[in-house]
């Protein structure tokens, strides 16, 4: 299937990638026809997808399955008035059916807009408005069907609700029983344009009201590096990456580089992520690549992995945050298999990444993916040189094109897109340094540096060294005022239960001596906070603006 976008697949080195990888655009491009379908007439019994859920229900599909289910969920939306550029909203935590919905709404033409299952009726009503959202797709549970219902009195252009169960209360469709009801679904005319809306999320940023990320229908073909190459996924792969269906982590890993490819998404619904459960779940059923967030791999790497069977793994990368060195050791020693980093947004596909030729560095991102134009910029606009921090940014083609894989838009905030494409680039506003060999290294976002006494101090690398202690769980690093450095550093810190009874003054200065052992001297927290848990939003992300915040008023504990 990839050769038909793509004329190869495969390399030997970072420069045989640069000079002969490129994807082929076909004219109204549309995923759902063009590789899910064509997986079903090829390989009609090859499998897709394998779900299974912590109540012990597992099920198969192949793709047969997958395009006769899309075909009558197509069919079963367009019933209900729902039709091409038309915005539906997912909020299907890791249900078959969002697989089922998502595909169905490309074969339409509608625009897919995946939530997370924890918003709030508040959350719910931002979104509906502020995209003019028409229907709702959502689990009927206690903790989405509430929040639904109580959000619609205030989300005037929802007009369709469809419950996929258990529950479906008065007022909304039964998926269940309209799919089995559906007409025949025929592919419509006119087909859908390559810049047509395919997909939108709402960015759960650490600032500010979410972003409404706008991606057109060649956007699946940016992730061609993702899976194929990244991944290092093939037909015979079981593909695992750990992430909730409303995250742009899920189609990252859970749908379009994966069946590009031609490998099995594998699904683990849950209620509560455990550590234990996860690795028993590679364990039964083979898994041959994982794909998860620092944090997963943290929660891991605590458990005793040898008490696993995890020889079926062969390939791993990481992605979501920075990877802290310690995490990459940790899970070499027990595994012998090396995390490989990379980098992207919501914004984007791959970008930066640490592909199977590349020896990994721990810590590094990688190297730029050929398909973005990657360059480090000093404030002043220009080129930043090796070892010099500079913002991230992708340089657009003068004619006017995106790479596929790059947003469309910001929806309805011109002022936004064109500042964040201001000067023909696209700016990430992540900062990293680049070393002699063309590895870039994560420092933070730009509002996050710390400017102290003259430096300028990355949260990212104090975090790090911080992580190599035993007693640290998890942590965050921000700036502080101080009359005479300007700023100080900050370490807001988890600590694993053992530790928790030694918090106190003689733990502090065994952190601050250990951070000063690890790293640059100065780069060491003067001032530590000892906390339960860390603000986050509501994808995990860490929220160093309202620590920043809540210093600021005052809660900031003495140095």
């Amino acid at each position: 299937m990839i050769e038909r976008f793509t004329k190869r697949s495969r390399f030997t080195s970072q420069q045989d990638f640069i000079d002969n990888f490129s994807i082929d655009i076909p004219d109204h491009f549309n995923f759902a026809y063009d590789v899910v379908d064509a997986w079903a007439a090829e390989q009609p019994d090859k499998r897709a997808l394998l779900w299974t859920d912590d109540k012990g229900h597992e099920r198969s599909y192949t793709f047969a399955e997958i395009k006769d289910l899309t075909d009558r969920t197509a069919s079963f939306f367009s019933s209900l008035g729902i039709g091409r550029g038309d915005m539906v909203m997912l909020i299907l935590r890791r249900r078959v059916e969002f697989w089922l919905s998502i595909i169905a709404l490309h074969k339409i033409g509608a625009v897919a807009i995946p939530a997370t299952h924890l918003l709030t009726a508040g959350d719910i009503v931002y979104r509906c408005n502020a995209a003019t959202i028409k229907a709702i797709v959502c689990v009927g549970d206690s903790n989405v069907l509430p929040h639904v219902e109580a959000a619609m009195p205030d989300s005037p252009s929802v007009d369709t609700l469809i419950s996929v169960g258990p529950e479906v209360p008065e007022g909304f469709h039964s998926f269940a029983d309209g799919i089995a009801s559906a007409g025949e679904w025929k592919r419509p005319e006119p087909k859908n344009d390559n810049s047509d809306t395919m997909l939108m999320y709402f960015t759960s940023g650490t600032t500010g009201e979410p972003k409404m990320v706008a991606h057109d229908f060649t956007y699946p073909l940016g992730h061609i590096a993702t899976g194929s190459l990244w991944h290092d996924l093939g037909p015979d792969d079981l593909h695992l990456t750990i992430a909730d269906t409303g995250w742009g982590k899920a189609v990252w890993g859970k749908l379009y580089g994966q069946w590009i490819a031609g490998a099995t998404v594998f699904v683990y619904e849950h209620e509560k992520f455990t550590p234990a459960d996860m690795l028993r779940m590679i364990e039964r059923h083979r898994i041959t690549t994982l794909c998860a967030p620092p944090t997963i791999f943290r929660f891991l790497i605590r458990e005793n992995m040898s008490d696993y069977d995890l020889s079926s793994l062969r390939h791993c990368t990481i992605a979501g945050e920075a990877l802290n060195p310690a995490v990459f050791d940790a899970f070499l020693k027990q595994t012998g298999i090396r995390l490989m980093e990379g980098f992207g947004q919501t914004e984007t596909t791959l970008t930066i990444a640490t592909m199977p030729w590349l020896e990994p560095r721990p810590g590094a991102m990688g190297v730029p993916n050929p398909c973005y134009d990657v360059r480090l910029l000093l404030p002043d606009g220009t080129p930043a040189e090796d070892g010099e921090q500079g913002e991230i940014v992708v340089k657009l083609p003068e004619d006017g094109s995106r790479p596929a894989g790059l947003f469309k838009e910001y929806y309805r905030d011109p002022e936004l897109t064109a500042y964040a494409t201001r000067g023909g680039y696209y700016h990430t506003g992540d900062l990293a340094w680049r070393d002699e060999d063309g590895y870039l290294w994560y420092v933070g976002r730009v509002d996050d540096v710390i400017k102290s006494s003259g430096y300028r101090i990355g949260p990212f690398e104090v975090e790090s060294a911080l992580m190599t202690h035993p007693a640290v769980v998890e942590c965050a690093i921000t700036g502080v005022p101080d009359e005479i450095r300007g700023q100080v550093v900050k370490a807001t810190v988890v600590l694993a239960p053992d530790w928790k009874r030694r918090a106190g003054e003689d733990l502090v200065k065994e952190l601050q001596h250990h951070v000063k052992q690890a790293t640059a001297p100065y780069k060491y927290p003067r001032v530590i906070e000892f906390v339960d848990e860390l603000p986050k939003t509501i994808s995990g992300k860490i929220r160093r603006v309202e620590i920043r915040r809540r210093d600021a008023s005052g809660g900031m504990p003495a140095t």
